[in-house]
């Protein structure tokens, strides 16, 4: 057992030993306790730079610029619109002093002159400097430099979206009761891909109908949004040509145009597009047939053969008339052979319809939906997380 040691500084009459208990010295209890570490009164570097830039350079995001992004690669870092110039800045400066000139007017409006003729003196004033004002308050168009929203990623820029009058305009021209416009038209009316303009269809027809139920829209949540995005205008004058807001012919690559041949031609033969895609593949169309609007390769050659305006909308109406019986044809020829593929048994109260199946229908996967008990033998997916459960496609 070890000895036990008298401290110095403790009395006598409390001697430390191993056979003694210690105890807890009680210690004051706080009366509360702060929400944070650091309270309000520690303010750390980094927080008091936070607001001298909020309170400074960043003052000029509190309120965006009407007709701009407002992001914060627009602005350097003293907070001035980098492609502001001076005509522009001088205008704002105009426009501020004339707001506070105004401001003390009115407050001394009953002293100084007669209400009746400084409301006219300065409606005249106005009406003169409209237009100047006008010319000097607009802004210079949008670099990338100002679609950067953040200025540490120098390579990403953002992209446009289509402005609701625009997408207004895409709903109404496709269910005009007169001479509704089909997708594809659309598409190359307004310079808007297949596949946005389907989304457009769907989305502003879901929204027409919560509108007839009287469901609450998020109207000041979009208008926020849509505010801090760029937007593609709608060009309502039919005279002037659209603003295109995304390539619509774009041709997606075919895997088997991946690989680099090397195909050995005569001199004597004509190697033209369609013996390109054959040497790929047999079954690979030409470009000028998978694009999304062949019909516009056709234009471009009835322009370049000299036809005048009137001709070629008459060449694409035929053609386009053309198409849509075409695809009504093969849709009722689809129709009637699954109908001549059933077999119908008449019964007194019901008929009994076979059908010959084949245990090969259902893949390789057997996840094949013309396979036998595909219902039963696997389960369905849509409760899975990334499916997708709306239509994906629109027929045009």
């Amino acid at each position: 057992m070890p000895p036990c040691i008298r401290p110095s500084n403790v009395s006598s009459s409390i001697a430390s030993c191993s056979s003694i208990r210690p105890r807890s010295i009680p210690q004051p209890a706080r009366a509360a306790r702060d929400f944070s570490q650091s309270s309000s009164r520690q303010i750390t570097k980094r927080r008091r730079q936070f607001y001298q830039w909020l309170n400074g350079p960043g003052r000029a995001l509190k309120e965006p610029l009407p007709g701009s992004t407002n992001y914060l690669g627009a602005y350097d870092r003293f907070g001035n619109l980098i492609r502001a110039d001076n005509r522009y800045l001088t205008g704002r400066k105009k426009k501020e002093e004339a707001e506070e000139g105004e401001d003390e007017a009115a407050s001394k409006s009953g002293q100084e002159a007669d209400e009746t003729d400084m409301t006219e003196r300065r409606l005249d004033e106005a009406a003169e400097n409209e237009d100047k004002k006008q010319e000097e308050l607009k802004l210079p168009p949008e670099s990338k430099e100002d679609l950067r929203p953040f200025p540490g990623n120098k390579y990403f820029q953002s992209q446009p979206v289509l402005s609701e009058d625009l997408r207004e305009a895409i709903y109404q021209a496709m269910v005009d009761p007169v001479s509704p416009m089909s997708l594809p038209a659309a598409s190359v009316h307004f310079g808007v891909s297949n596949e946005r303009i389907g989304a457009v269809y769907r989305l502003k027809h879901m929204e027409k109908e919560w509108i007839a139920k009287g469901k609450t829209l998020a109207i000041p949540y979009r208008q926020a949004v849509m505010d801090m995005l760029p937007k593609t205008p709608y060009v309502s004058d039919k005279n002037k040509r659209p603003i295109p807001h995304e390539p619509i012919n774009d041709l997606i690559v075919h895997p088997a145009t991946r690989q680099q041949l090397f195909v050995p031609v005569a001199e004597s033969r004509v190697f033209t597009r369609v013996d390109a895609g054959k040497a790929f593949d047999n079954n690979l169309l030409p470009a000028d047939e998978r694009i999304p609007h062949p019909e516009m390769v056709q234009v471009e050659r009835d322009t370049l053969s000299g036809m005048s305006a009137a001709e070629r909308f008459e060449r694409a109406k035929e053609r386009l008339l053309t198409q849509i019986k075409e695809k009504t044809e093969k849709e009722e020829a689809a129709k009637e052979a699954e109908k001549a593929a059933l077999t119908r048994v008449p019964r007194r109260r019901w008929d009994f319809v076979i059908q010959n199946v084949s245990v090969e229908s259902v893949g390789k996967n057997g996840r094949d939906h013309r396979g036998v008990g595909w219902r039963y033998g696997l389960p369905h997916e849509d409760r899975k997380k990334g499916q997708v459960k709306i239509p994906t496609s629109v027929e045009a």
